[in-house]
């Protein structure tokens, strides 16, 4: 060293006091799974998770794609005939907030609880108004692992084909930026358009 200068290395930081370890992973994994195998027979033969609907993924990117959303609207749960209230006793999940934007998505969405009502069977609490049929049913129902109605792909791939010469000479780009500045100057044409009817009327009276 220069100068003679002594050493005073600073080591002794006890890092092991402040290092966040995870050496019971394992162990929380096989509670996780006990728990799962332990919920799954105390509420069988019910499915061990909720109907939940079939909604598209946000932004353009990723729409194309069909996942399982939170919970189905209440216009959804009226067209299939079910109240709210009816529908979080039976498995059905319920979502206040989400909104119902075309056609497809609610008819999509009542067509699987439709689906799912035709499989349902729901045993009366009362015991007098328990029919037979009722009590065999259910004895013999299976319980259901995972997604009770599970969500399709409805867009099937395209077989691979020769590019058109429209495509080709296609500029989406300018394309775009021209549907853009339609609709940005929408209402000062149809404006326009109006004064201008309007001018034309005014002299064909004088």
């Amino acid at each position: 060293m220069q100068n003679k200068q002594l050493p005073n290395v600073h080591l002794r930081k006890e890092w092991d006091l402040r290092v966040r370890t995870w050496f019971n992973q394992p162990g929380r994994k096989l509670r996780r799974r006990r728990a799962r195998v332990a919920k799954a027979a105390k509420i069988a033969p019910r499915p061990t998770e909720l109907l939940r609907p079939a909604v598209r993924c946000p932004t353009v990117k990723y729409n194309r794609k069909v996942r399982v959303g939170r919970g189905f609207t209440l216009e959804e749960l009226k067209a299939a005939g079910i109240s709210a209230k009816y529908a979080a006793t039976v498995g059905i999940a319920v979502d206040y907030r989400r909104r119902n934007r075309s056609e497809e998505s609610l008819s999509l969405n009542v067509q699987r609880l439709k689906a799912y009502l035709a499989k349902l069977i729901v045993l009366p609490r009362n015991a007098k108004k328990r029919t037979a049929e009722d009590v065999e049913a259910y004895k013999n129902a299976v319980q259901v692992q995972g997604q009770v109605v599970p969500v399709a792909e409805d867009a099937a791939p395209e077989a691979p084909r020769a590019v058109a010469d429209e495509e080709k000479n296609a500029k989406a780009f300018v394309t775009l930026r021209q549907v853009r500045g339609d609709y940005k100057s929408h209402g000062v044409a149809q404006k326009r358009k109006a004064d201008l009817k309007e001018k034309k009327a005014n002299s064909v009276k004088k």
